[in-house]
C-alpha cells in the first residue's frame, strides 16, 4: 500500500518510536495521522489528531476504533519493559508486560480488522524486537512477550490475508529512545526505524529487519540452542565492551 494519502493510527505516539512514526507518516504524505497515548496531553506533534488510548483496557480500545473508522494503516508501537526475570521476578510485572505487549496489540488488531477490511485491506505494523529470538537476564518477561508477539503477528497475518490486510513485523536491536538510554552503544535513530518499517509496508513485506543487530540475531536461528546461546553471549559481550 502507499503511505501517501493513507490514514494511519499510531499507538504510543507521544515519544520515542511512536512519535517518529507519526512524524514520518505526516512527512511522507499521510492524509491523516491519529496519534494516541494514555496521556494525550503529552502528544506535542503538530498536524496529528490526538486520541486517548490505553491498549490494555477494552473500553478504551473500542472507543478509539469507533473514533477512527477511516484507518487504513495501524501501527502497533506502544509497549513496556519492566526489567523482570521470569522465575524470580514479580509475576504481576510479567502479566503487565504480556497484557501490554501481546494482548494489547492483539486487542487493537481485533478492533481495527473490520475497518481495515471496509477501507480496502490496508496494513498493520507490529513493532517487535530482536528479542523475539533471544533473552537476557533482567529481561525475561520482555523476551517472552516479544516472542509471543512475533507468533501472534504470524498467526494474524494468516487470518487477515483473505481480507487483503498486510501484516508487517518490524524487528530491531536498540533504538535511540528513553527505553535504551542506559546502553552506551550504537542505536538506530527512531526516524530511520520508522522509514524502514514504512518502506516495508510500501513494498508489501511481511517482515522488516531494521538494523544489523536484528539481521545477525535472526541469522543464528539455525544454530543449536547451545551454539546460539554461546554466539549471543559473545555478541552481547562485544556490544557492551565497544
Amino acid at each position: 500500500m502507499d503511505i501517501n494519502n493513507s490514514v494511519a493510527l499510531v499507538t504510543g505516539a507521544n515519544r520515542g518510536l511512536g512519535r517518529a512514526f507519526a512524524q514520518r507518516l505526516l512527512e511522507r504524505g499521510a492524509r491523516k495521522v491519529y496519534a494516541t497515548a494514555r496521556r494525550p496531553e503529552t502528544v506535542d506533534l503538530p498536524g496529528v489528531e490526538v486520541l486517548p488510548l490505553d491498549i490494555t483496557t477494552a473500553t478504551s480500545v473500542r472507543a478509539v476504533a469507533e473514533a477512527a473508522p477511516d484507518v487504513t494503516l495501524l501501527v502497533n508501537n506502544a509497549g513496556i519493559q519492566t526489567g523482570t526475570d521470569l522465575v524470580t521476578g514479580s509475576l504481576e510485572a510479567v502479566r503487565h508486560e504480556v497484557e501490554t505487549n501481546v494482548l494489547g496489540h492483539l486487542a487493537m488488531i481485533r478492533e481495527f480488522a473490520p475497518a481495515l477490511a471496509r477501507n480496502g485491506g490496508g496494513a498493520i505494523v507490529n513493532v517487535l524486537s530482536a528479542m523475539s529470538w533471544f533473552g537476557t537476564r533482567g529481561a525475561g518477561a520482555y523476551h517472552l512477550t516479544k516472542a509471543a508477539a512475533w507468533a501472534m503477528t504470524n498467526g494474524v497475518r494468516l487470518e487477515l490475508a483473505e481480507q487483503g490486510t498486510l501484516v508487517t513485523a518490524v524487528h530491531l536491536g536498540l533504538a535511540d529512545t528513553d527505553m535504551s538510554a542506559g546502553w552506551p552503544v550504537d542505536k538506530i535513530a527512531p526516524s530511520d526505524l520508522a522509514d524502514a518499517a514504512l518502506d516495508g509496508v510500501e513494498a508489501g513485506a511481511a517482515e522488516v529487519l531494521a538494523d544489523q543487530w536484528s539481521r545477525d540475531v535472526k541469522s543464528r536461528l539455525t544454530l543449536t540452542p547451545e551454539e546460539f546461546n554461546a554466539a549471543m553471549d559473545r555478541a552481547l559481550a562485544a556490544l557492551t565492551a565497544a
